[in-house]
């Protein structure tokens, strides 16, 4: 929805709860919907099981991340999903979450989805739905809310 006299505002629902998105998650979320631009850009990706984060790094420089925590029952908790803005609009994010979920997968793990960025990463790349956990799923759905 769209209101004339403002822009939209995207907002998540959790199970108890909605909230509006930083403009950044925004930016980030309309990538998501791009599946037609793979990265162009080569880089590596780096889990710092210590600091609970998968990093993209170019060079010797880190442009975006997946913060995480695991839990008693192994599962990967997504908590949010960052790329700097020059690095944006690049396939950087998506390529990084598909990453993250295939590790997850190669693991055995279930995910719950605390960051909107992969909720809607999963929403356009069904494949990984099956690593939502049951009875832990996180954000459930976006929707597009007037301000």
């Amino acid at each position: 929805m769209t209101n004339p006299s403002g822009p939209a505002r995207h907002a998540v629902e959790r199970p108890d709860e909605t909230r509006a998105l930083s403009e950044d998650q925004v930016v980030l979320i309309d990538e998501m919907a791009d599946v037609s631009q793979p990265t162009a850009l080569d880089f590596r990706v780096v889990n710092d099981e210590n600091l609970g984060t998968y990093d993209a790094i170019v060079g010797d420089r880190e442009v975006a991340g997946v913060t995480y925590s695991v839990t008693g029952d192994d599962r990967l908790v997504l908590l949010g999903t960052s790329v700097l803005p020059e690095f944006r609009k690049q396939g950087i994010a998506s390529e990084l979450i598909r990453y993250v979920l295939n590790d997850a997968r190669a693991q055995g793990r279930t995910v719950t989805i605390l960051c909107p960025i992969v909720r809607s990463f999963i929403d356009h790349n069904p494949e990984y739905a099956d690593l939502i956990d049951a009875r832990h799923p996180g954000v459930t759905q976006r929707r597009t809310h007037l301000s």
